[in-house]
């Protein structure tokens, strides 16, 4: 092997490498980024609580709710409710609806975020479906739960005195292949 062949099998190596790696990254990304979120609030990411503070303070604030579909998803997704309004700390309920108007049964995946971002990690649920797989069949109508409620301090954090309405919203997204089967599997459907 000659001295421009080693080179040569090095550099290829060194890219092979670097697109194996880049390939690698593109894969981690999404739940690495969903995991920085969800731990810091990040990006309007809302908090997961077990258990619920019971102070209730005199602050109201408006929840606004919205919905969407990525493009490769079928199904129709909307909030049953367009607002609700509550004290900060008063848990609530409210109900978003999937409907798979097609003929085949499709598994899907909520991700979420709140706007104002600054007030996402205030925002605390309870109960969700978001990031557990959703499978629904052909024609199948569903309501999904999502219990929350806005963590008293925030009354605490002077930036976000003028806060008086946050959006919840959320985005399916269609799984496919292996992750669609096992989910539907699990799902006993």
């Amino acid at each position: 092997m000659t001295d421009l062949d080693t080179k040569n099998s090095r550099v290829g190596l060194i890219v092979a490498g670097t697109a194996v790696l880049m390939v690698g990254m593109a894969y981690a990304a999404v739940p690495l980024y969903e995991l920085f979120c969800q731990v810091t609030g990040y990006g309007g990411t809302t908090q997961e609580v077990a258990s619920v503070d019971d102070t209730v303070i005199d602050r109201d604030i408006k929840v606004r709710f919205a919905a969407s579909t990525h493009r490769d998803m079928a199904w129709e997704f909307k909030p049953s409710q367009g607002d609700q309004r509550l004290k900060v700390g008063e848990q609530s309920l409210a109900y978003y609806e999937a409907y798979n108007p097609t003929n085949k049964t499709i598994v899907g995946r909520a991700t979420y975020n709140v706007t104002p971002h600054k007030a996402g990690s205030y925002f605390a649920k309870i109960d969700c479906f978001c990031f557990t797989e959703q499978v629904l069949k052909p024609g199948e109508r569903v309501d999904m739960p999502v219990v929350y409620y806005i963590d008293p301090s925030i009354d605490e954090d002077r930036n976000l005195d003028e806060v008086t309405e946050v959006t919840l919203s959320y985005t399916f997204f269609a799984l496919d292949g292996e992750e669609a089967q096992e989910a539907i599997v699990a799902s006993g459907r």
